[in-house]
């Protein structure tokens, strides 16, 4: 990640008063810098093959006569899927042992249970101390987005931020949470009621890791193409629409083709939407998610963020047709891609109630909102391509469009 900063101070002089009573003069200095991010996001195969430069050539980037110290943090579900990864790291580390140094390769719990783990970060905190894991060394955090998540939230308070490489290895951490700048952790039944802006110093993804996934993570990870294409790329959409059969088989051109555009369209918004850090009460990239984020704990996290997120957007679909926002043949158009991808649109965590009998799901609009504060803004679809945003949420109409996903099921 390569910081360019521009800064300027500017004072503000008080008033001098004098007398018995006045105000005391104050003096404001103001404060201004910004600072340009950068980092790289490398598509590439095979990326621990000692022929393959990219991770080697990535962390010397900015320092290409020095030794780096590399901490690495292994998903547990990679490491099962493939046994020989720990090897190979340590092959390849032994092959440019003039340039990086493995200080130790740690396997922690994968999936989203990581994140629901108290003492998760402290764990990978400690290890960092032990390591002398310091500012100029590197975390390489190879895992699904939920390990991504983590390792970037304890890389970013570890001395005030360590340098962190993503291998993303699902398909949705390669096309949408490992590209982004956000990181970390589950906490009091919230989800990422911790964590930290915090862009990685680069992003590597290797298109060999998909291949051993099971069939619901890659379709799972399908979820947020569908989404950024709703809000912000119509031609994706027809795209998508028209490949869904070779999707559906996990061919890999196409695979390769959805992950790059839905990873490209992310960092477009991120770079120009004029708020990468999420200051204001607006998350467009959220499309879905009010409803998906409440979804995954009351299913306990057996639902797959992905499986979450496509509810929550056909949700909002129907929603938006219920309020004449959109054209039911364009709602029908979206339930009908998500279902031919392989997504089912109904979970029994959408009956779950609260112990005063509402409808248990619907507190999402709430925690939604106190994620960002603010007022309650949600994104919904007005046409394929174009977003827009809402500040209220008639509870009736939602009920509505549950009840319509219950029918469509049954059908």
């Amino acid at each position: 990640m390569k910081h360019d900063a521009h800064s300027r101070a500017r004072f503000e002089p008080g008033t001098e008063v004098s007398g018995v009573g006045e105000q005391p003069v104050t003096d404001t200095y103001v404060q201004r810098f910004s600072i340009a991010v950068e980092y790289p996001v490398i598509f590439s195969q095979d990326l621990f093959n000692p022929k393959n430069m990219a991770l080697v050539d990535t962390l010397s980037c900015q320092e290409p006569n020095k030794r780096h110290r590399l901490f690495v943090v292994l998903d547990a579900g990679v490491a099962e899927a493939w046994p020989n990864l720990a090897a190979r790291l340590t092959a390849y580390a032994e092959h440019h042992a003039d340039r990086i140094e493995i200080l130790a390769v740690d396997v922690v719990m994968g999936g989203e249970a990581i994140k629901n783990q108290p003492d998760a970060v402290d764990s990978l905190l400690r290890r960092m101390l032990d390591l002398a894991v310091d500012r100029h060394s590197f975390v390489l955090a190879i895992g699904g987005g939920a390990v991504l998540d983590l390792t970037g939230y304890a890389s970013g308070i570890c001395h005030r931020g360590v340098r962190l490489v993503r291998v993303p290895t699902t398909v949705l951490a390669q096309n949408d949470s490992g590209v982004g700048v956000k990181n970390g952790a589950n906490a009091f039944g919230v989800k990422n009621f911790v964590g930290t802006f915090a862009p990685p110093f680069a992003v590597l993804n290797d298109f060999a890791f998909i291949d051993t996934l099971e069939r619901r993570d890659k379709v799972a990870g399908m979820a947020e193409a569908v989404k950024v294409a709703l809000i912000r790329d119509v031609a994706f959409f027809i795209w998508l629409e028209a490949n869904t059969n070779a999707l559906a088989r996990f061919e890999p051109a196409a695979m390769r083709h959805m992950i790059r555009r839905c990873a490209e369209l992310h960092l477009q918004h991120i770079a120009s939407a004029g708020d990468p850090f999420e200051q204001g009460s607006a998350r467009p990239l959220d499309y879905g998610h009010w409803s998906a984020h409440k979804l995954e704990s009351l299913s306990r996290h057996e639902l797959r963020h992905g499986e979450a997120v496509a509810i929550g957007m056909a949700m909002d679909a129907r929603y938006a047709v219920q309020c004449d926002m959109l054209p039911e043949a364009e709602g029908e158009r979206i339930c009908r891609l998500l279902e031919n991808l392989g997504f089912v649109l109904w979970h029994d965590s959408l009956d779950s109630r609260t112990a005063d009998g509402q409808v248990a799901v619907l507190h999402g609009l709430r925690e939604f909102q106190e994620h960002l504060g603010g007022e309650l803004t949600i994104t919904l679809i007005e046409a394929v391509g174009q977003g827009v945003e809402v500040h209220q949420i008639d509870t009736a109409g939602m009920l509505a469009s549950l009840e319509w996903l219950r029918r469509r099921m049954a059908a």
